[in-house]
């Protein structure tokens, strides 16, 4: 993880508070996989000192962010944290504009649909809805994190960004995934090459082993940018299926969302 004082690049950012960006920091390295951490293991993953950590995570306990378990040297997000969310997610008026859209496509192709915000090197879910009637969708929900460079949702999301920004995006993600980004980047070139061609995102088994799924953009009122996805179980969703079927189905509810909230979705270029 790049240290706070770090953008990606490795130039310092001086219109920044550096204690502020090291203490967010810390409340990033937890995730759904990662729910209680040490400060020996926030020091890691933050590349911020040990006892810098302490402090920082006796700070953000004292404001409800990190709640301290009873042993002393290991913490979780706190209560605090719901109410910060609870703000951002009630100004996000196309969350209840998306929600029966997304609900009727779930049951239709029988996916999971999930819509998706922007967050650093990350999409993070801001809505989900799931089928009624089948246990084969992932179990993904708001909150939840998806990498820009092997999820579709961050591709198609990526795609969507004018080329300066996609390629300023393209290279931190190069940085911060290190040794792995020769893996990655080949099925992300491929990923954006076929998304001029046909205006979607597929990424099969890349995020999630055995989860096929389709995502396209889905530009706001404001110009921001967002992802709308459907997956399931690869067995389900097919290569065939995710293309001939399910991408389609996903492009109309996507356009029909678009017109509800006054933006567009990008088109094959």
């Amino acid at each position: 993880m790049n240290t706070p004082e770090d953008n990606g690049s490795g130039q310092q950012r001086p219109d920044t508070v550096s204690a502020l960006e090291r203490g967010i920091a810390v409340l990033r390295c937890f995730t759904e996989e990662r729910r209680t951490l040490t400060s020996t293991e926030l020091s890691r993953l933050t590349g911020v000192p040990r006892a810098t950590v302490g402090r920082l995570a006796s700070t953000l306990a004292t404001l409800g962010l990190l709640k301290q378990q009873p042993d002393g040297d290991r913490y979780m997000l706190g209560p605090g944290v719901i109410s910060i969310a609870r703000v951002f997610l009630a100004g996000l008026d196309v969350r209840a504009v998306a929600r029966p859209h997304m609900q009727a496509l779930a049951e239709a192709a029988s996916g999971s649909v999930y819509l998706a915000v922007p967050d650093g090197l990350e999409m993070v879910l801001i809505e989900a809805c799931r089928p009624r009637t089948t246990m084969l969708s992932p179990r993904l929900d708001v909150g939840s994190r998806a990498p820009i460079a092997n999820s579709a949702l961050g591709r198609a999301y990526l795609w969507a960004l004018a080329k300066p920004e996609r390629e300023a995006l393209v290279e931190s993600l190069r940085l911060s995934r290190g040794s792995e980004w020769a893996a990655l980047e080949p099925g992300l070139r491929r990923s954006l090459a076929d998304a001029d061609q046909l205006g979607y995102s597929i990424s099969a088994g890349e995020f999630h082993r055995e989860i096929n799924s389709v995502s396209v953009p889905l530009v706001g009122p404001g110009g921001e940018v967002m992802a709308l996805n459907c997956g399931t179980a690869a067995f389900f969703y097919t290569d065939e299926r995710l293309c001939q079927v399910v991408a389609p189905q996903l492009l109309r509810m996507a356009d029909a969302l678009a017109a509800d909230i006054g933006g567009h979705v990008p088109k094959p270029r």
